[in-house]
């Protein structure tokens, strides 16, 4: 009887699995997408801030507040997505490790809305909001 069972349950998540759409499935392709964006802005964060710092200022919109490039997260994927620069009081810009993007659809689908939101961690369902933080530019990535 446990033998019968085991094959049962064994042929059912086997059929599970091959019903399974391959639309939903994480390639190996997307994995070294995020992992390869993740790297991008670890190695670029400080060349990245400085040209963006210099082209502001060379366009006569620079800031005295401090200035940092930190990856933009997906609500849902939890994988990189881009960078942005942050800018604040130098306190609250150490605190800031990422921008959270979340999207949604406005009166119907008329507007889609992203909003960005400064917070203190790299998990997209584990973090607070950094108050008194802004986002001063968005980076994005050629994959």
């Amino acid at each position: 009887m446990k033998k019968t069972l085991m094959i049962g349950l064994l042929v059912v998540t086997m059929l599970s699995a091959i019903a399974v759409p391959t639309t939903q499935a994480i390639s190996l392709g997307d994995i070294l997408k995020v992992g390869g964006i993740g790297y991008l802005i670890d190695r670029f964060s400080t060349p990245l801030n400085n040209f963006i710092n210099t082209l502001t200022l060379k366009h006569k919109a620079g800031t005295d507040y401090a200035t940092k490039v930190v990856p933009i997260l997906s609500l849902g994927g939890g994988g990189y997505i881009g960078a942005a620069q942050v800018t604040g009081d130098q306190e609250l810009v150490d605190q800031t490790k990422a921008v959270l993007q979340i999207e949604g659809n406005f009166n119907g689908n008329q507007f889609r809305v992203k909003a960005l939101i400064p917070i203190n961690s790299l998990s997209p369902t584990n973090f607070s909001r950094v108050q008194g933080v802004g986002i001063s530019a968005i980076i994005d990535i050629k994959v």
